[in-house]
């Protein structure tokens, strides 16, 4: 099912928590909306769902104008980041109970129920779990409950919000994992919530990256983190490192030391970024940049260590070789090999 958002603006009390979105997502896509707290990436959610009504704009399914029908009409399965499991009914129960409560006419037997809902158990690797209750599962277990009972009405979308935030680092690992088997054998058109990059770079088709209520951009996993198109873009997705340096005919200088870098950037003040693993060290001086290091520490088979720069007391951080011999005072000259420059607005 092909989902198009078009237009959109949502207001809550006056308050705009989207400003003129649109996006388009394919059938089949595995699509991620990824952005800080107050980004607007769950309000774009419930607006998918049905939740919010857009104050302008329209929500497309397919061809179909869906902005004013319900989450039932809608036919989506939505997966919350807790749970909202019964507590009182069994796992099997859960998982049918979407298909209990349709109208009679579309409702189907309760032995066809069962007999889906066993199924989806056994695909999501909870088979034998049927009669036990949401208490007694692991945080892990609840959420594979929750995918098969939003799995199990045959949404046109799934729809998931932050779905792995109240678990812990290594069993949401494994459940991103798991997901992405699970879109790979549906392929259900998805979209999920997060303010993880690493979950949406390894899980999503393609990321949506917002910010205040706007989508700053919409790429591959790779386009985003390699060929970021802004400077809040560079600085979320994955670590950066900036500098403020100066454009002049095309060459970019830091202080009074031109670096040995083209920019087709408009000359004046810009920001010069740059990934702290993404450079190179070098010995001499000629078109680098130096600092004095203000703090070291190991991290995983490398050292990062932070550096002041010139007299503007600015500060980076580099990824160096963790046998770097590295010391508080010592001067580390190097040159990045991956970077863009943003004019400073």
């Amino acid at each position: 099912m092909d989902v198009r958002v078009s237009g959109v603006r949502k207001e809550f009390d006056r308050f705009p928590a989207l400003h003129d979105v649109s996006l388009d997502i394919s059938s089949g896509e595995l699509i991620a909306l990824l952005g800080p707290s107050g980004s607007g990436k769950t309000t774009l959610l419930r607006l998918i769902a049905g939740l919010e009504t857009p104050t302008e704009g329209k929500v497309f399914f397919g061809d179909e104008d869906a902005s004013l029908k319900s989450v039932q009409e809608r036919n989506v399965g939505f997966v919350f980041q807790h749970y909202a499991l019964f507590r009182h009914m069994t796992v099997i129960d859960n998982v049918g109970f979407g298909l209990k409560v349709r109208p009679s006419a579309s409702r189907p037997s309760n032995e066809e129920i069962r007999r889906r809902s066993s199924e989806l158990l056994d695909f999501v690797q909870l088979g034998g779990l049927e009669k036990r209750y949401p208490a007694q599962l692991s945080g892990g277990q609840r959420q594979r409950v929750a995918l098969a009972r939003a799995m199990a009405i045959e949404p046109r979308v799934l729809l998931l919000d932050e779905p792995f935030g109240a678990l812990d680092a290594k069993v949401r690992k494994e459940l991103r994992r798991w997901l992405r088997e699970i879109h790979d054998k549906t392929m259900h058109t998805t979209v999920f919530v997060t303010h993880d990059q690493d979950e949406a770079l390894e899980l999503a088709d393609r990321v949506v990256v917002m910010s205040q209520g706007k989508i700053e951009q919409i790429g591959t996993p790779d386009q985003v983190y390699d060929t970021p198109n802004s400077p809040f873009v560079y600085g979320f997705i994955g670590e950066s490192s900036s500098l403020s340096v100066r454009i002049d005919d095309g060459e970019v200088w830091l202080a009074d030391r031109a670096l040995g870098l083209k920019s087709d950037a408009p000359d004046g003040d810009a920001a010069l970024y740059f990934r702290p693993h993404d450079v190179e060290l070098v010995d001499g001086c000629g078109g680098c940049i130096a600092g004095t290091v203000i703090a070291s520490r190991r991290v995983g088979a490398t050292r990062r260590v932070e550096l002041e720069i010139g007299g503007a007391a600015e500060r980076v951080e580099i990824e160096i070789p963790a046998d770097h011999p590295a010391r508080e005072k010592s001067r580390i000259a190097f040159r990045p090999k991956h970077w863009r420059v943003f004019p400073k607005v």
